[in-house]
């Protein structure tokens, strides 16, 4: 892995020079904000960040998937740089995720991939749209257990109240992940968390709504992960929140019928430590699912 004088590997620096398009669609009143590599007119994989994440967390993972196809990312509303809305439903979301994919163009059924909560809401768009998706991929979101992100908002103070801070050094200096892990890449760090944060009156605060995190999904996902209509793989990480007995439950919900993946060495944000094993997995489930065909269900 070749590496500048500043110790930032050249991928990473290439991939965030890589062309990336801005765009915006309006969903159901609020306006979604998400990024486009690799032009439209082509099949598409559309990436789905985490609680109180951001499309960025995918800017220097997306440009390794262009080879074939072009890749979205979207800020669900609540994140980045959307609008906000009075209440979150995983639904609407689900929404979002089918009408960007639409707006940016993507030819054919596109390939939805989640991680953590990104992966509950993949969830719900592969029940609700199956027949429109070419497959889902989730990335440890552990059906059996609260999103990390839900229980922090829930009980924490980590994202219930998010701090001002007078300048951008200064919250840099506050940011953490949920759950924590080991920082292996600080440049990618640096990078999500300068993209995490914008200017108000008075100093810099996060981008997302605190009111993201307030559970109002009228179904247990459990219930959902049974109904999804298309393809699915599970990608697990080593040291993450889907162990090996939920994995096997979750297979179980799919009817056997789903690769479960795991990234060795990956803590549960799995694209921050182990990106290129990550990318690696991912390319080698789309090459796949582009020459077989799907198991019915």
């Amino acid at each position: 892995m070749t590496s500048g004088a500043s110790g930032i590997p050249k991928w990473f620096q290439d991939a965030l020079a890589a062309r990336c398009d801005d765009d915006w669609t309006e969903v159901l009143g609020c306006r979604v904000h998400y990024l486009r590599w690799g032009g439209s007119g082509r099949p598409g994989v559309v990436l789905v960040h985490g609680g109180a994440a951001h499309a960025h967390w995918w800017s220097f993972i997306a440009p390794l998937l262009t080879r074939e196809c072009q890749v979205v990312a979207l800020d669900l509303s609540g994140h980045g740089d959307s609008g906000r809305r009075s209440e979150y439903p995983r639904d609407i979301w689900a929404e979002e995720v089918m009408a960007v994919a639409e707006h940016a163009g993507i030819v054919g059924a596109p390939i939805v991939v989640g991680h953590s909560m990104g992966g509950f809401v993949t969830i719900a768009a592969a029940a609700r749209y199956g027949d429109r998706l070419a497959g889902a991929v989730i990335l440890d979101s552990p059906v059996r257990r609260p999103n990390p992100e839900e229980e922090e908002g829930a009980r924490g103070t980590a994202f219930r109240n998010p701090k001002l801070y007078p300048d951008v050094e200064t919250a840099l200096d506050h940011f953490r992940l949920v759950p924590d892990q080991p920082h292996t890449n600080p440049f990618i760090i640096e990078h999500v968390a300068r993209h995490s944060l914008h200017e108000v009156p008075g100093g810099f605060t996060w981008k997302f709504d605190p009111l993201v995190f307030r559970r109002v999904a009228p179904r247990a996902i459990h219930e959902v992960l049974p109904e999804v209509r298309c393809r699915v793989a599970l990608f697990r990480a080593e040291f993450g929140l889907l162990t090996p007995d939920i994995g096997e439950y979750m297979y179980e919900l799919l009817d056997r019928n789903a690769p479960v993946v795991e990234i060795p060495s990956a803590h549960h944000h799995l694209m921050l430590d182990q990106p290129l094993a990550l990318v690696t997995g991912l390319r080698t489930i789309l090459a796949d699912w582009e020459h077989s065909l799907p198991r019915k269900r």
